[in-house]
């Protein structure tokens, strides 16, 4: 299995971003829970928010760290693959890479936690 997470770039301040994490490389993909992570330079990692999640809803139970709650909605899309993070109001100190942390069941593996790649998110006028 292979996480992959995508959507960085540069961002306005104030402005919105839509990160994703997609599962692949098994037929039988099931993203049971996601958690993002951030690290900005010289700081250490810091969850930003996560979710498990509840049947097929996309939202099933969710946390956020205080300095995303009210700005940010995280995620798991109804084909149970691909984890989201969606940011609003972005400011200048959301600058950092993010990555996803995922639990994933496929038949042949069982239920595994997988890292995602980072994607570097820049929040700068």
């Amino acid at each position: 299995v292979q996480l992959q997470a995508s959507g960085g770039g540069l961002f306005q301040p104030g402005g919105s971003l839509r990160l994703s994490c997609a599962a692949s490389g098994s037929i039988s993909i099931i993203m049971n829970t996601v958690h993002w992570y951030r690290q900005a330079p010289g700081k250490e990692r810091e969850l930003v928010a996560g979710v498990i999640r509840r049947g097929r809803e996309n939202y099933g139970d969710s946390t956020y760290s205080d300095f995303v709650r009210g700005r940010a909605t995280v995620s798991i899309d109804s084909a149970m693959k691909t984890g989201r993070l969606e940011m609003n109001d972005l400011k200048p100190e959301d600058t950092a890479v993010y990555s996803c942390h995922a639990n994933i069941y496929t038949a042949s593996t069982g239920s595994q936690y997988y890292w995602g790649r980072g994607t570097l998110v820049t929040v700068s006028s």
